[in-house]
């Protein structure tokens, strides 16, 4: 039936071998971040932290480490979840396989949160300097929530049912923010709470604002998930954990989560901004700091026996990354239905999640032996790039599944297909001065950047190298070309000092060749700082290529031209992936942090018996 508690579910973990106490005092700054992070890399398990310096609050973490353990813990709930996604991709699988959806009408009496008066959540009220100060990097701009509930109501229509709970930054002190009075909140454009803040604004009043921390592990994952407009994370958390989301309104205020661990509860004044960050984010940069909205905090409360769980953000994978499978497993059979002739759609969790889509769409305008190219997809294209979080993608890559492309969790093979059939004079789509992601810098500015369509449709036009040429003679200042996988050469290019380098250099090697250069043998050329790091694994392919390019800006190309507005090139697509003087820093562990957490993994350590 799910679990009443954060507790239940770490004691259930706990019994299984799924969770590992580590009874040695931990620091939460930087120190126990960076131990979250080894443990997720080799796989382990959930870490109970009994002994957090300077609090007394106990920690947990890598709850979602893997997804097996992710799985475990929804166990009870995912198969019922995929039913009634089914039937709401197909109502009428309901009557062709009665006995198959047998349980799903019992699994819809979890969809409504329950009223009540209290909760544990209310026993007990602390102030904000009492609570764990995780600080994960070293240019954190102070302690944040990496696993915050945040919770609003539309002030035009009060109450549960136009809700929304999502998973926004939380910055609990640093900069200039009031002690124990006053948090940072960090949340993008398109957000639910961004919509009730807005109308909060317009009415002239404040916006009641709880962020929960804890509970059971079903809210936590509803505050990620990607939601259609109009369906409630609460419904979806009480469907995930098979028991109704508990609310209750404490001295009349907001709706509180009853079985949370922690409960923040505020108001968001109209017009009020202080700098938030920076923060090590999941693009595996630093998102800077910047004016943000900022919580007037009333109470803090917390369970008796309260447990604080959290994560790490950084390059990925991380954590997160499992979150990602699990929204995929539960929302990729929805697509269809949300945007028609889209077969799939996949974020690239290596390239940052939001810098890279790769999608299949389906060719049915005319019939396909007279196809002369990427027609209904292209339309299909727009339509993702118009939906919800998608929306922040920079590049997408889409094919016909008319071609048989492979699935898109074979990023490397979906590239080989894509480039061996896209013509680059005809099928590149850009969208310029456009919105993308508030944490990507590579773009004109916050919040600003472009957008670029690859579309592929129609048979192989071309083979993809995969060896040097012998005859490739690069201009003076690149070198040590690398082949990072069939059809993409990566080159090391002179460092981009100064803006105006740039360009300079682009120009530099685009001209360098014409439409009969062995260079083109590539389809996809890549300027980059080291490209010997580049080419030793796609994760670091696609994490240099799509954080640290803007389209409309860093792609060039060989004997490239404009027609009818339209830009292409007869030679190779080139992208500037150098990291540019605006870009933010990425993330490096403190060296002496690193050793000391070196020691407590020793075999003879604390963290020993994990073999990190």
């Amino acid at each position: 039936m799910g679990y009443a508690s954060l507790l239940e579910c770490t004691e259930d973990l706990a019994r299984t071998g799924g969770l590992f106490r580590v009874e040695h005092e931990i620091d939460p700054y930087l120190e126990m971040a960076e131990i979250q992070r080894r443990v997720y890399l080799a796989a382990g398990p959930a870490l109970f932290f009994p002994r957090v310096k300077g609090c007394r609050f106990p920690m947990v973490s890598n709850l979602f480490g893997t997804i097996e353990r992710a799985r475990y813990i929804f166990r009870d709930a995912l198969e019922p979840v995929r039913r009634l996604v089914e039937l709401k991709v197909d109502p009428a699988a309901f009557w062709r396989r009665p006995f198959r959806y047998v349980g799903v009408p019992r699994s819809a009496l979890s969809l409504l949160p329950k009223k009540v008066d209290g909760g544990p959540v209310f026993a007990n009220q602390v102030h904000l300097s009492e609570l764990p100060a995780l600080v994960s990097w070293p240019q954190d701009g102070g302690p944040f929530i990496t696993l915050p509930q945040v919770f609003s109501e539309d002030p035009t229509r009060p109450g549960l049912a136009h809700s929304n709970l999502g998973m926004y930054r939380v910055q609990l002190s640093g900069n200039n923010y009031e002690r124990d009075k006053e948090v940072g909140l960090h949340y993008q454009i398109h957000r639910g709470i961004g919509v009730h803040h807005s109308a909060a604004i317009a009415q002239g009043q404040n916006l009641k604002v709880c962020v929960f921390v804890g509970g059971p592990p079903a809210m936590t994952l509803a505050a990620v998930m990607p939601l259609p407009e109009g369906m409630s994370e609460l419904s979806f958390a009480g469907v995930l954990n098979r028991r109704r989301v508990r609310m209750a309104h404490q001295n009349g205020s907001i709706f509180a989560h009853a079985d949370a661990d922690f409960c923040i509860v505020g108001e968001v004044e109209p017009n009020v901004r202080k700098p938030e960050g920076p923060f090590g984010d999941h693009l595996g940069y630093y998102s800077l700091t910047h004016d943000f909205p900022v919580l007037r905090v009333h109470r803090v409360y917390h369970r008796t026996g309260a447990i604080w769980p959290f994560t790490v953000v950084g390059r990925p994978p991380q954590e997160d990354t499992v979150f990602g499978e699990l929204i995929h497993d539960l929302t990729g059979p929805l697509i269809p239905t949300v945007l028609p002739g889209v077969r799939s759609v996949r974020a690239v969790d290596a390239a940052g999640v939001h810098p890279l889509l790769l999608a299949i769409g389906s060719e049915r305008y005319t019939p396909y032996t007279q196809q002369t190219g990427p027609q209904e997809i292209l339309t299909q294209a727009n339509a993702i790039l118009g939906q919800g979080q998608l929306s922040l993608a920079k590049y997408l890559l889409i094919a016909a599944d008319n071609d048989n492309p492979p699935a898109l969790n074979d990023i490397s093979a979906f590239l080989v297909h894509v480039l061996s059939r896209i013509d680059l004079r005809r099928d590149l789509h850009f969208q310029t001065r456009t919105t993308i992601d508030t944490l990507d810098y590579s773009g004109t500015g916050l919040n600003q950047g472009s957008k670029l369509v690859m579309a592929a449709a129609g048979p192989a036009v071309r083979v993809l190298a995969t060896e040097l040429p012998t005859e490739l003679n690069l201009p003076s200042g690149f070198r040590d070309p690398k082949v990072c996988l069939p059809g993409v050469l990566a080159v090391t290019a002179p460092a981009c000092t100064f803006p105006q380098d740039a360009a300079r250099v682009r120009e530099q090697f685009c001209s360098a060749f014409t439409a009969e250069s062995s260079i083109n043998r590539f389809t996809l050329v890549l300027l980059v700082d080291d490209s010997a790091f580049v080419s030793r694994s796609m994760h670091n392919f696609l994490w240099t290529t799509f954080t640290r390019s803007n389209p409309a800006v860093d792609v060039s190309g060989v004997a490239a031209f404009v027609a009818d507005k339209h830009w292409g090139c007869t030679g190779c697509l080139v992208i500037d992936a150098r990291t540019k003087p605006h870009h933010a820093p990425p993330l490096i562990e403190d060296p002496i942090v690193s050793a000391r957490v070196d020691a407590l993994c020793a075999s003879d350590g604390p963290l020993g018996p994990l073999k990190l």
